[in-house]
């Protein structure tokens, strides 16, 4: 939005940031509030993407963390496996949270641990044939869940939206 003043809305499609916008401008006529509407809107759609996402998860027994772990080694093709290095890197997470969610998937039957033929000193996670059906299904139920929670977005919309915010999770330069 480069700090150009952002579309006033219609009436009837007006929402919550609107009205908190109009508020702000009331009370503080010399500020740019138009990140503030691009940013509250995201925040919106990140809430109501996230409890419907957190649904589909809870439906096969998942976390977001465990689903996160389980298509990471799925992602990965055959044969499902990965030291927990490797995880924590792809997961961008600590070590510690990666072994409580490890620990969470093996005591579930979706994971297993081995010591590792290279290195005896550390292990690799392997999905196990279980694993590989409750991610098969959760992945199958979320990206048709995303899908009907995108569905209102005309794809050319859906295309300029993705540049936008990558171009929004891109540091410039």
């Amino acid at each position: 939005m480069n700090g150009a003043p952002e579309e006033q809305a219609s009436d009837q499609s007006r929402d919550s940031i609107d009205v908190i916008l109009e508020q702000w401008r009331r009370e503080r006529p010399d500020l740019d509030l138009s990140a503030m509407a691009v940013f509250g809107r995201i925040a919106m759609v990140a809430r109501v993407a996230e409890a419907a996402v957190e649904q589909v998860f809870a439906r096969h027994g998942l976390r977001q963390g465990e689903f996160d772990v389980l298509s990471a080694l799925r992602r990965g093709g055959p044969p499902y496996t990965l030291i927990p290095s490797e995880l924590s890197a792809t997961l961008m997470m600590s070590r510690a949270g990666m072994t409580n969610r490890l620990d969470r998937l093996e005591a579930a039957g979706l994971v297993e641990r081995s010591l590792d033929p290279a290195d005896r000193r550390s292990f690799r996670i392997a999905l196990t044939e279980e694993g590989r059906r409750v991610i098969d299904a959760a992945l199958t139920e979320h990206a048709a869940n995303l899908a009907r929670l995108a569905a209102g977005l005309p794809p050319d919309d859906a295309t300029a939206l993705t540049r936008i915010l990558r171009g929004l999770l891109t540091p410039p330069g």
